[in-house]
């Protein structure tokens, strides 16, 4: 872990979001007509993906949050079922809950392979997998998800997605389905994708099923990312925004820089957006 005082970190990044917060309202509250937000922090184990699984439990411990989606590294497909399940007592044990898995590329136009994933975010005790499909696998999803009761979280990656760019993209091709066929909305891809983000949020409504916050020093520049609270990314307006529309599922971390030593950076990310939460919630 890096030397930086990460009690520092944490103080400041909360000062830092209260004092964002400020400057978008007198009251955050007021600016959602009085409602609070429902939602929850949470992370993506991607954020981890240099560390083991015991040492990924422990970072996320030390966050202070109870809220994690897992990702192949700490979870690999290969795994048998039993030894899924013990992965997942691990988690639980350590006072972790299992929101998701992904993200999962459902591209295979192949009914049992797609199977197969459904098995094993069902053996994983994952209620719902984070998916990068395509516009032709999204039927045969479909009915899994039915059969499963496993919602899925299509997750947009940015222009350089020839799927899906950007939530905007997912929608038209899911308005019809199932309800638990939803939107992994990551914040950082869908800015470079030139549409405002509190926009995104919005005409995604209740099909957002998930939240990937990032930020960015500049919302064009994938490359440009920092943590949560020293860019460009409207934190506190997106807080507000799923707050207003009622989003009860999570906003999870996905920290994909400093992979060799990110937990200073996402404890100041964790701690940015809980000032954010808190003055909110008064």
């Amino acid at each position: 872990m890096s030397s930086v005082s990460v009690d520092r970190r944490g103080f400041l990044g909360a000062a830092a979001a209260a004092a964002s917060l400020a400057t978008v309202s007198p009251s955050a509250t007021a600016a959602v007509g009085g409602k609070k937000p429902q939602f929850q922090l949470s992370v993506a184990s991607y954020s981890l993906r240099k560390f083991d699984r015991a040492a990924t439990i422990k970072m996320v411990k030390d966050l202070g949050i109870t809220n994690i989606c897992i990702k192949l590294f700490h979870m690999p497909y290969e795994s048998t079922p039993a030894q899924l399940a013990q992965y997942r007592k691990e988690f639980e044990d350590a006072g972790l809950k299992i929101v998701g898995g992904g993200t999962v590329t459902l591209q295979k136009e192949d009914e049992n392979d797609i199977r197969s994933y459904f098995e094993y975010a069902k053996n994983a005790g994952m209620p719902m997998m984070v998916i990068a499909p395509t516009v032709k696998t999204l039927p045969m999803i479909e009915k899994f998800v039915k059969e499963y009761n496993i919602a899925v979280a299509i997750h947009n990656h940015g222009t350089e997605d020839k799927h899906f760019p950007g939530p905007q993209d997912v929608l038209p091709h899911i308005k019809n389905m199932d309800p638990r066929v939803g939107l992994c909305i990551d914040l950082g891809h869908t800015a470079r994708t030139g549409i405002d983000v509190v926009k995104a949020v919005q005409m995604g409504g209740k099909r957002i099923l998930d939240i990937h916050m990032k930020d960015l020093a500049n919302l064009m520049q994938k490359d440009s990312q920092v943590a949560v609270g020293r860019g460009a990314m409207p934190v506190a307006k997106i807080f507000q925004t799923l707050a207003n529309i009622g989003y009860t599922h999570c906003v999870g971390l996905e920290y994909e820089i400093h992979a060799d030593d990110p937990y200073p950076g996402m404890l100041e990310s964790i701690a940015y957006q809980r000032g954010i939460l808190a003055a909110m919630n008064v």
